[in-house]
């Protein structure tokens, strides 16, 4: 599975933004699809999770309310929602996915992702 991302951009705290991530290949609604980010010097961390199809989610709890994690897989394509955007949440946004079983303590871990995207830069000024 290859994966691109796109979306990100420069905004205001505040905004709204919405990342996709269009996926190659037939097997894509096989994946569970994942979103994690990467601020400047800080270790990559987990967003949001979204089950094969669909039907399951789940959010860093600091997103919760806010970002929205979904995908369509007619499309090959999964998208995050972001809402509400706040300075610290600059960074650069990656998604991916992962083969196997629907397991939160387990779709949290970057290790658990098989395939990434290359990011998408996202930047909320004050």
């Amino acid at each position: 599975v290859q994966l691109q991302a796109s979306g990100g951009g420069l905004v205001q705290a505040g905004d709204s933004l919405r990342l996709s991530c269009a996926a190659s290949g037939r097997t894509f609604s096989s994946y569970a699809m994942g979103w994690f980010r990467q601020a400047p010097g800080k270790e990559r961390e987990f967003v949001a999770a979204i089950d094969w199809s669909g039907g399951s989610t789940y959010y860093a709890d600091s997103v919760k309310g806010r970002f929205t994690i979904s995908r369509d897989n007619a499309k090959n394509t999964v998208y995050l929602q972001m809402n509400s955007l706040k300075p610290e949440e600059t960074a650069v946004y990656y998604c991916a996915a992962r083969s196997g079983s629907w397991y939160p303590p387990v779709i949290l871990t970057n290790r658990s992702y098989q395939y990434w995207g290359q990011g998408t830069l996202v930047t909320v000024s004050s």
